[in-house]
């Protein structure tokens, strides 16, 4: 054989050259064949095959595809085919593949370099040819191979997953044909629940295309981890793929399919698959074929790359919370950014009397996996004390994630052991003491306005001590940084819980008081425009430099007239108003920003391109009576009216008690966003710190930008040693993880993910998630990922997975707002009650199910969104 056309068996699966020649799915099938495993005969037609035979000619195809609009993208795709279908096979390729051709019937798959990758598995996106019969036809269906790499799908599945064209290229994998009996696929995880070594297995008569192009209802098995078959479901009517005589396959329609897997053979394909797994190190998704005579061949295997990375040990079965989800952080976080978190937690930990081993390393039940941040809820779960706070937490933060943990209550893991809540309470009294909550509570009660005062002076005055001495050096810095996360944040913290925790008893109280006497919504009318909200005081203070730079023609011009990513970069370019209005506010709130919990991620006063983009919309907002300021002052008269409504409604003492409640809520319940703020204003001043750490690295030569120390640790950052592949390697991983469409809330550590158990809620034509706000707003659908790529008209339907208080200038503009994530106090469900924006919050797969919807109807009040 050439390096034009190689035996399987010859192919070295380990070889780093090995995917660039074969293509993922021949060398996933060299090293099934190296190891073994029963895989038919074959060969590949390598890459060199596909470059020699197309040579350069798609070279004005791939330029125009470099910048091409995507409405252009198809057509370009078809032109790009259409050319390699027409190519010649060369003659070498000829020759070679004639000499190395199997005898009898073959598939002829291909075998993309970008192909069953871990992170992108291509799966069905370039062409298989079954049954193919003779040289001639071989050579064909080679051919066509090479053209499906332009298929648009093919084209569409590369841009989606960061691939560059020009960087592709196809082997051709031509096996023997197996004369299947019955074929199917085998996942050796559970790809729907995630369970790992959970097998499911889809099996029907004749070729395997019937189940993989979904032309047939298979018979369905499910295979836990010990054997015991937990599910098996009869096949259904359908079309049975057959060989023709000739070559090429026919579809035969079947009314039922009678083929069925016996238990010998499930359990033999299972633990073909599994010693597969082990094989990869991953789970995987394997095609697989038994012949006449019961012998069971795997013709293709490709990781599952669906599946979100296992948390947690193999064998321990623990639950774990995703702390990006109770922070509204949808993306992965900073290799740096995972750091700090560690660093805060050893705080609290320390706070609680449970200092961490190391800090560095953070608290125990504190890990990152998938470049996120997870926290292990099983001892909570297994103390009584534990569960109560959880479910109380959950409840009002995070009301989905409360019901799926509340599923998971009885699996004996996750058993009560500790009933005393004695050791817990005598925990959080030493903290209320130390601290002295019980009278800071009390001083709250009694001088509202002083308490309020101290809050936000403590904020400040800590806030002003936190920066490192002039001239600090690299590891001075450094150690200011560990000591500003675990010995100032935790330690100031219980300083500003006390008055917003009065406000929430007095609203509890006003509950029990009302009970059953209050309609569902009415409660939430009385949180409406609340003052003293660190977030919504920002909000309305951008509105109000809108409203003054209205009156600036240039920079209206310039806001509304330039895309805010190159407003941003080119600050010499402001107008004066500009320049002086949005660096005022920059002074003030600039260390805020979208995804702000992660200190690696830029602040508005490193790029303030999302301010720019918020700017234009409110720019573009001209009924005066939708201004927010006007909005929130007749929220704040709404709520007012909603309190004498209520305490008219019981009416005597008991009414003014409920009025007293209502409006203690008032006072205090704005400033339950104030610990959040503090925490963002000790990363500001960390990531500052930090930023001055990378510019010394840049000076020696171990990284190229100030911003590259983000993907190290703090360890790491104090090391003089050559960084850039590392950050180059961490950069690319967290792009690949920024692309991840699905985060579980809640994962077992065996890869289950339990909310995928629950059955979903049902509502007639609607979605159904967590009533967060009251109201009901119809408007077209906006859904946005990135809140600096947003264009937000009035009135618009706001549709995203999480918020976090750097989205909240988008909810001035909103209409609603339906999130996938939160609960009804999470940040994004206060705001947009203070705002009176109808808002739903926990609605499962909002964004995928609302993606084509032109417009919606929300109703805030039962929590229901509807496509209208």
């Amino acid at each position: 054989m050439t390096d034009l056309v190689v035996g399987l068996e010859a192919v070295d699966p380990g070889h780093p050259d090995t995917l660039a020649r074969v293509g993922g799915k021949a060398a996933n099938l060299a090293a099934l064949v190296r190891a073994a495993f029963p895989v038919p005969g074959g060969v590949a037609v390598t890459t060199a095959a596909y470059r020699l035979a197309v040579g350069d000619a798609l070279d004005p195809l791939l330029d125009a595809l470099a910048t091409a609009v995507p409405d252009d993208v198809p057509a370009l795709a078809v032109k790009a085919r259409d050319l390699v279908a027409a190519v010649p096979v060369p003659a070498e390729v000829d020759r070679a593949l004639r000499a190395a051709l199997p005898d009898g019937p073959v598939a002829v798959r291909s075998s993309a370099t970008a192909e069953d990758l871990p992170h992108a598995s291509f799966a069905g996106q370039q062409d298989t040819f079954l049954h193919v019969i003779g040289a001639d036809a071989v050579l064909d269906a080679v051919r066509r191979c090479w053209a499906s790499l332009w298929t648009d799908r093919a084209v569409a599945y590369r841009a989606a997953t960061g691939i560059d064209h020009r960087a592709v290229a196809l082997a051709v994998v031509v096996q023997e044909m197996v004369d299947a009996r019955v074929a199917g696929v085998l996942f050796t995880a559970n790809p729907v629940t995630g369970r790992r070594r959970e097998a499911v297995v889809d099996a029907a008569a004749g070729l395997g295309e019937a189940v993989v192009s979904g032309a047939v209802d298979p018979e369905h098995l499910v295979v836990a981890p010990d054997g015991t078959v937990t599910e098996r479901r009869a096949g259904g009517p359908g079309v049975v793929v057959r060989p023709l005589a000739g070559g090429g396959t026919e579809s035969v329609a079947v009314s039922s399919d009678d083929a069925r897997l016996d238990d010998a053979a499930l359990h033999r394909l299972v633990a073909l698959g599994h010693a597969v797994e082990d094989l990869f190190g991953r789970p995987q998704d394997i095609e697989w074929a038994q012949d006449a005579a019961g012998v069971l061949w795997l013709t293709q295997s490709r990781p599952i790359t669906t599946l979100y990375p296992r948390v947690g040990p193999a064998d321990d079965l623990r639950l774990y919370l995703s702390a990006n989800v109770a922070q509204g952080v949808f993306g992965p976080i900073t290799p740096m950014g995972r750091a700090a978190a560690r660093r805060l937690g050893a705080g609290v930990a320390e706070l609680l009397g449970r200092p961490a081993p190391d800090p560095d390393a953070g608290p125990p039940m504190l890990t990152d996996v998938g470049c996120r941040l997870w926290v292990d809820l099983t001892e909570l779960l297994r103390s009584r004390v534990g569960r109560v706070g959880l479910r109380g937490l959950l409840g009002v933060m995070e009301a989905r994630s409360a019901q799926v943990v509340a599923s998971q209550l009885d699996q004996p893991a996750f058993a009560v052991t500790r009933r005393s809540p004695l050791p817990a309470l005598r925990r959080v009294a030493r903290v209320a003491a130390r601290h002295r909550l019980p009278l800071l509570a009390l001083q709250a009660l009694l001088r509202p306005a002083a308490a309020r005062a101290r809050a936000l002076d403590v904020v400040e005055t800590r806030g002003a001590e936190l920066a490192a001495p002039a001239g600090a050096t690299r590891p001075e810095r450094l150690e200011h940084v560990r000591w500003m996360l675990t010995h100032r944040f935790a330690p100031v913290a219980p300083q500003l819980v006390p008055a917003p925790i009065v406000g929430f008893l007095a609203l509890g109280l006003a509950s029990r008081l009302l009970r059953g006497r209050v309609r569902p919504g009415e409660l939430g009318m009385v949180l409406r425009g609340l003052e003293h909200n660190v977030t919504t005081e920002m909000d309305l203070a951008l509105w109000a430099l809108a409203d003054r730079l209205r009156g600036d023609p240039a920079t209206v011009t310039a806001v509304t007239g330039t895309p805010p990513a190159e407003l941003a970069r080119d600050r010499g370019t402001w107008p004066p108003a500009l320049a002086d209005g949005l660096g005022g506010f920059l002074a003030r709130w600039g260390h805020r920003g979208v995804a702000e919990i992660d200190v690696g991620v830029p602040r508005w006063r490193d790029d303030p391109a999302p301010l720019l983009g918020v700017l234009a919309n409110y720019l573009r907002l001209d009924a005066a009576g939708a201004a927010p300021d006007a909005v929130f002052a007749r929220g704040a008269g709404e709520a007012e009216a909603a309190v004498r409504e209520l305490a008219g409604r019981v009416g005597g003492l008991r009414g003014r008690v409920v009025a007293a409640a209502l409006r203690t809520t008032r006072e205090f319940a704005g400033l339950r966003e104030l610990p959040k703020y503090w925490l963002v204003t000790v990363l500001g001043a960390a990531r500052a710190e930090l930023l001055a750490v990378g510019a010394d690295l840049v000076a020696g030569g171990w990284i190229d930008r100030a911003e590259d120390v983000f993907f190290l640790d703090l360890d790491e950052a104090g090391r003089d040693a050559d960084h850039r592949a590392l950050v180059r390697e961490r950069r690319a991983e967290h792009e690949r993880e920024r692309a991840r469409r699905h985060v579980p809330r809640i994962v077992l550590s065996d890869g289950t993910e339990p909310e995928a158990l629950l059955p979903g809620p049902v509502a007639e034509g609607a979605l159904v998630g967590t009533p967060a706000s009251a109201g009901v707003a119809t408007g077209p659908v906006r859904v946005v990922l990135d809140p600096a790529d947003a264009h937000l008209d009035p009135g618009d339907v706001l549709v995203c997975p999480s918020t976090d208080p750097g989205w909240t200038p988008l909810f001035l503009t909103a209409g609603a707002l339906v999130m996938e994530m939160g609960g009804a106090n999470s940040h994004g469900a206060v705001v947009a009650r203070e705002y009176g924006l109808p808002a739903v919050v926990g609605v499962r797969d909002a964004v995928a199910r609302l993606q084509d919807a032109a417009t919606a109807r929300v109703d805030g009040t039962v929590g229901t969104v509807e496509a209208v």
